[in-house]
């Protein structure tokens, strides 16, 4: 058992082999819980992820009307409510999950209520104003109760101005797009929408149309500049629906099958996934383990050789699990590049600063821009230095894998990992002495 106090100290770690079960993934979960709850019928929701993210949908989703019945901390039956929710009035405190914040923003600002969203301090540094911006194209009443342009905000009824074509921004997060693509089929009204600049992170927009269109709807995607969306759209959620475990949580244990000494077999995914995440074991792959795809699982194994060849990788479809890459890099010959992250600034706190404060604590040498970070490892890694994790769960996560580097590391606050992977230290424990 992990002893989850303020920091945990991790000795240098040696893997064995062995098999992990993934946690569901959050992206497909909170998604899957709202668009189950806008449905016109019930959906009994299976492997969905049990953390403080979809605890903050689930909760908002109660007091705004939902019939849910748990039958395991995974598993829950959720009565859809034919696209309008039953309170008209509600005050939404979702923390820190985009994944909640972002979509109930859309869906509620198309609805005849009057609603409130807050979340914890860095919620109300995250940036929203190209969402609102957007919504209001089409007739959002939608104000900012603190700053412009962040949270928290103040909905009130939805006045149909006859708009049927928006354009939102998709160079700062790809949230923006994926609330909009679920919450406009709710007018059943046919929308185009446009978007400004390079799309990032194009596989999630992938995840939110696989999704929405396994509810009955289809959308059509014009090589992501524009999508349109058909009228008299009804969500119908399928009777069952299994959740896919979560690749970005997978990225740690597949950088363990790289750096440690033992296979790792990681159950949940595998190279069917429709999460962009799962393109994370090619890198691998590239930077010399060895791959076994099997049903639902992959198995990673150490490189024969031990050296890890540097890399320049262009990480904006793997936007989270490329932050793993960052610990990858203090094991390779050389100096390494993330580039075009730019979306790391405006995480759960700015990830490329965060990032290259803790490595340089660790002995490594690290440059930075506005969208990338170079890495170049020291002779030896400094030994025994206590990781910031800024309230950040893939902070805490990524530096886990330290130990495996020959240096004792701590974390502090271990306990942020609930967000996403609450069994994380226990999974990663299993597999090391």
């Amino acid at each position: 058992m992990i002893n989850m106090n303020e920091s945990l100290h991790l000795a240098p770690k040696q893997t064995h082999s062995g098999t992990i079960s993934l946690p569901g993934s959050k992206s497909i979960s909170n998604r899957t819980l709202l668009l189950s709850a806008l449905s016109n019928s019930t959906c009994r929701i299976k492997r969905l992820l049990d953390s403080d993210d979809t605890r903050r949908m689930r909760e908002a989703l109660s007091l705004l009307g939902v019939s849910m019945i748990e039958h395991a901390v995974d598993e829950i039956t959720v009565q859809g409510c034919g696209g309008r929710f039953p309170a008209d009035y509600a005050q939404l405190f979702l923390g820190n999950a985009g994944t909640a914040f972002r979509p109930l923003t859309a869906v509620l600002a198309l609805m005849n209520g009057s609603y409130q969203l807050s979340g914890v301090a860095r919620m109300h540094e995250r940036p929203i104003g190209d969402l609102v911006d957007a919504l209001r194209q089409v007739g959002a009443n939608i104000k900012y109760l603190q700053n412009d342009g962040y949270p928290p905000l103040q909905i009130e009824a939805f006045q149909d101005n006859s708009q049927r074509t928006l354009s939102v921004r998709g160079d700062v997060s790809s949230q923006f797009l994926s609330a909009l693509l679920m919450a406009l089929p709710l007018t059943k009204q046919a929308y185009t929408i446009n978007v400004e600049g390079e799309l990032i992170s194009k596989p999630y927009i992938d995840i939110t149309l696989n999704l929405i269109k396994r509810f009955g709807i289809t959308i059509e995607n014009h090589n992501y500049r524009s999508f349109s969306l058909p009228e008299n759209s009804v969500y119908t959620a399928p009777a069952t629906f299994n959740v896919e475990g979560d690749a970005s949580g997978a990225s740690y244990f597949f950088a363990m099958g790289l750096l440690g000494n033992a296979p790792i077999t990681v159950e949940g995914v595998d190279n069917r996934s429709i999460q962009g995440d799962i393109a994370f074991v090619e890198i691998m792959e590239q930077l010399g383990a060895k791959i076994e795809w099997g049903n639902c699982c992959v198995t990673i194994s150490p490189p024969d050789s031990r050296k890890i060849p540097v890399f320049d990788i262009d990480a904006n479809h793997i936007p989270d699990a490329a932050m793993t890459l960052a610990i990858v890099a203090l094991a390779a010959d050389g100096t390494s590049s993330i580039r075009n992250i730019a979306s790391w600034r405006v995480k759960e706190t700015d990830r490329i600063d965060a990032m290259t404060c803790e490595l340089r604590k660790l002995g490594a040498t690290v440059e930075n821009g506005e969208d990338y970070i170079r890495i170049t490892p020291p002779e030896q890694l400094n030994a025994d230095i206590a990781i910031d994790t800024y309230d950040d769960h893939r902070m805490a996560m990524c530096f886990s894998l330290v130990s495996l580097l020959g240096v004792p590391v701590i974390i502090n606050d271990p306990k942020c990992v609930n967000k996403t992977f609450p069994d994380y230290f226990s999974l990663f424990s299993s597999l090391t002495n």
